[in-house]
């Protein structure tokens, strides 16, 4: 095995574990920031250990198509590439994918796509997939996937078959041994889908799970019971990843639903257009009200940019359009999901994760309400 997970602790049905990679450990719970094209946007490798990040993410579909997956190789995979020695997760490039929906045809072999940066088609296979995430050399890749509308029965049904019978050719062409293949759980809101798809998989014996199709447009309300169904379904000892989850209540309710990873562009996507993660509610650093406040971001976190700057500087620096304004909001989000998790974890540990939970729930939710009573949100 290319990977190793252990159960260290348990709190409800919250999870402390230990992933073990061949480029290091992940404590679990964790949240792993997005490197979309070989980099988190606007954060150096550097920061990113600084705010103690543990895995990245890089994205397949957008690092074939630039610089492409056999340069990538040449140059020593991607970790050597993009000077990032720790843990790294490709997904397959499905979402990104389907979600060209005006630009590709899908059939039960594959997709065939139309290039966003130069219109040139292409073809995705199963064989494709897993080729070009063998030339990046990500510890854990993904199987090529269909990611459907959660809220259509019918069409769910006919891209689960694809998805499965996907996920074992898959497993068929996958040849590195120091990579971990993960299966991705499909079916909609659906909970007949679900269960199929959860025992299809689990039947294939991958080393971890992901939870796909959800944060696509469904209720929060059906994204957490299709969460709570597959604690039930998917195998205990092995890592459960939450795909496209990345708000601070979200993350605390999916694990508080046995998820062991989750990934999200929206820390840094927020901080491109002025929203901050605070205790006490998400803030939009460009409103009025912030020009004179000489706090950080946020007076209880540890980050760079909290240990060193206002909220008064950055907002000028904001205002006036200045990258260096992005990059300081970009290393307060990442820093303020991982030390999230970093609490969550030690709440489990400590078997206090319900009490934490319940009581880092109420002051930001209730923040979040005062700041859109005012406008200051």
């Amino acid at each position: 095995m290319s990977i190793s997970f252990q159960i260290t602790h348990v709190d409800g049905r919250a999870r402390a574990g230990l992933l073990r990679t061949p480029h290091g450990e992940v404590q679990t719970p964790a949240f792993m920031p997005v490197g979309t094209q070989a980099t988190v946007k606007a954060v150096p490798p550097r920061d990113l250990e600084a705010a103690g990040a543990q895995i990245i993410l890089a994205n397949t579909y957008h690092l074939y198509l630039r610089p492409g997956d056999d340069l990538i190789a040449r140059r020593g995979g991607l970790h050597c590439f993009m000077g990032w020695p720790h843990p790294i997760l490709t997904d397959s490039g499905g979402f990104q994918v389907f979600s060209l929906s005006a630009m590709r045809k899908i059939d039960d072999d594959g997709v065939t796509f139309k290039s966003h940066l130069d219109g040139s088609v292409h073809r995705f296979t199963p064989e494709k997939a897993i080729s070009i995430q063998e030339n990046l050399g990500a510890d854990i890749i993904m199987c090529l996937d269909e990611c459907p509308p959660p809220t259509g029965h019918d069409y769910n049904r006919i891209a689960l078959a694809r998805t499965h019978a996907w996920a074992a050719r898959c497993q068929q062409a996958h040849r590195r041994a120091d990579q971990a293949l993960f299966g991705i759980v499909q079916g909609g809101i659906f909970p007949d889908l679900r269960e199929q798809s959860a025992r299809f998989l689990t039947a294939l014996d991958f080393p971890g799970y992901a939870i796909g199709g959800l944060a696509i447009g469904e209720s929060k309300a059906d994204m957490f019971q299709v969460i709570t169904w597959m604690d039930d379904l998917l195998p205990s000892d092995k890592p459960r990843y939450l795909m496209g989850v990345g708000e601070p209540t979200d993350l605390i309710r999916a694990v508080a639903r046995g998820v062991d990873m989750a990934d999200c562009v929206l820390p840094t996507r927020l901080a491109r257009h002025g929203a901050a993660f605070t205790r006490d509610g998400r803030i939009n650093m460009r409103n009025r009200i912030y020009a004179e406040d000489d706090r950080p971001i946020d007076p209880e976190c540890d980050c760079y940019a909290c240990r060193h700057f206002s909220r008064a500087y950055i907002r000028h620096l904001l205002q006036a359009g200045e990258i260096l304004g992005m990059y300081l909001m970009s290393v307060h989000n990442i820093a303020f999901l991982i030390s999230l998790m970093r609490e969550v974890r030690a709440a489990i540990i400590e078997g206090r994760f319900q009490a934490f939970a319940e009581r880092w729930l109420a002051r930001y939710e209730a923040a979040s309400v005062q700041h859109a009573a005012h406008g200051a949100s």
